[in-house]
């Protein structure tokens, strides 16, 4: 049987407006979608502060747009993203995006690639707009992917991420709210069905917590219960 035909994803970088250190783990949850074939960075990188975009270009073979700014208070690196993510989707080869941004002017642009059944994840500060946030089919928090990204590496000490996890009350009514809709007589949910609830809700990804998956952080509740059965489908029940 031939392996299904991976998925063509693009991958395009605000440079204004994030930062180089977290190319290589976005790269890794852009993997889940595709092959990122299309790695595109904008900005005027002759300016002083774009400087550590020389190397991470380079090594991860992401291709610079040049864009001088043509006058004060305006932003071609804006326009040009914009531009290009439109023309990739009207050339019909891209099924999927990452936009590296935290700016949230990028928001109707994400609204159109979304109406086109289109999957885009955002990629940004913890402070970028929530109207951004929202319209992406997942925001993932770069410095939060980052942190979790050093807990896991070799020799990091750290033995775990569950002492940099941030689970609120925001994140427990999101919960709650997906488990109780999901679940079955005996109390029990399917734990892929809860996290495609909370996904439809919102723009809800565990890595944002400190997670590396939804079964992990389910583990790390006390007032829940897991149970792995024979249709190799994991089923979690609330205690109390």
């Amino acid at each position: 049987m031939p392996d299904p035909e991976l998925k063509n994803i693009a991958l395009l970088i605000d440079a204004d407006n994030t930062t180089p250190e977290g190319i290589d783990p976005v790269l890794t949850v852009m993997a889940e979608l595709g092959q990122v074939n299309i790695r595109r960075a904008y900005g005027n990188f002759a300016k002083d502060n774009l400087s550590r975009w020389d190397k991470i270009t380079n090594k991860f073979g992401i291709r610079p747009q040049q864009q001088f700014d043509v006058s004060k208070g305006k932003n071609a690196t804006d326009m040009a993203m914009t531009i290009d993510a439109i023309d990739l989707l009207y050339q019909g080869k891209v099924d999927g995006f990452g936009i590296m941004t935290s700016d949230s002017d990028f928001t109707p642009l994400v609204t159109r690639l979304r109406q086109d059944g289109i999957i885009v994840y955002g990629f940004g500060e913890a402070k970028t707009p929530q109207a951004f946030k929202s319209v992406c089919t997942r925001f993932i928090d770069i410095k939060q992917l980052i942190m979790t990204n050093a807990a896991d590496a070799p020799n990091s000490g750290k033995g775990g991420r569950k002492d940099s996890s941030t689970v609120d009350d925001e994140l427990d009514d999101l919960i709650l709210a997906a488990y109780s809709e999901a679940k079955k007589d005996g109390g029990f949910a399917r734990l892929s069905q809860v996290g495609q609830i909370a996904g439809n809700r919102s723009s809800f990804d565990v890595r944002n917590h400190g997670f590396k998956s939804l079964k992990e952080m389910f583990e790390s509740f006390d007032n829940f219960v897991l149970e792995h059965r024979d249709d190799n489908q994991v089923y979690v029940k609330r205690l109390r």
